[in-house]
């Protein structure tokens, strides 16, 4: 049985110590208290399973306004993304768990404004797995991660135009992405570039 759509998200404090990557090496959960932050002699060759890519990764502000100060940034799946657009990243998270889980007759998978039927699984090899979320809270630009990209592209936004998904709202960013057994995961090392491309 999967697990509900709040594990799609997880806080990643970016401050502190001066790192090239800025990320959470832990599984995803919503509302952590206190995250852990990548030491200064951790790198992407470190931990079994991961891979350096480029990918690009819809910016949103938290729902709520909790954190404060944070910035959103989603990974979805191909298959996903036409699903998503112009919905919230939560609303898009009980998608993909709708999609996902073997039992679609759950509440949460009601009323979404698709029809499940109709959607198939996505397909062997999809990368990530799921939707995945990480949320950047007192960014500080060190040692050319261009968090300062993201930042201004951020500040420089609506409110209203990062409360859902679109594709005129995200960023090109080399990741590290880490494949476990049971989950995938992912950590921002640097944006390289914001919307518009």
């Amino acid at each position: 049985m999967m697990t509900g759509w709040s594990s799609h998200f997880r806080l990643v404090v970016c401050a502190v110590v001066a790192l090239p990557a800025c990320g959470v090496a832990g599984p995803s959960h919503a509302g952590a208290v206190e995250p852990k932050v990548a030491t200064a002699s951790q790198s992407a060759s470190d931990q079994a399973g991961s891979a350096e890519l480029e990918e690009m990764l819809f910016v949103q502000a938290p729902e709520h306004g909790i954190p404060k100060d944070g910035i959103v940034l989603v990974w979805l799946p191909a298959p996903l993304q036409k699903l998503c657009m112009g919905k919230t990243a939560s609303r898009c998270a009980s998608i993909d768990y709708c999609i996902r889980t073997t039992n679609r007759d759950v509440p949460m998978c009601r009323n979404l404004g698709i029809h499940l039927s109709r959607i198939s699984p996505y397909p062997e090899g999809t990368r990530p797995r799921r939707m995945l979320s990480l949320t950047l809270s007192r960014i500080r630009v060190m040692n050319g991660n261009g968090f300062d990209l993201l930042q201004n592209f951020y500040n420089g936004a609506s409110r209203e135009s990062m409360e859902r998904l679109s594709m005129s709202a995200r960023i090109k960013s080399r990741i590290q992405f880490i494949r476990k057994p049971d989950d995938d995961d992912f950590n921002l090392i640097q944006v390289v570039a914001a919307s518009p491309f």
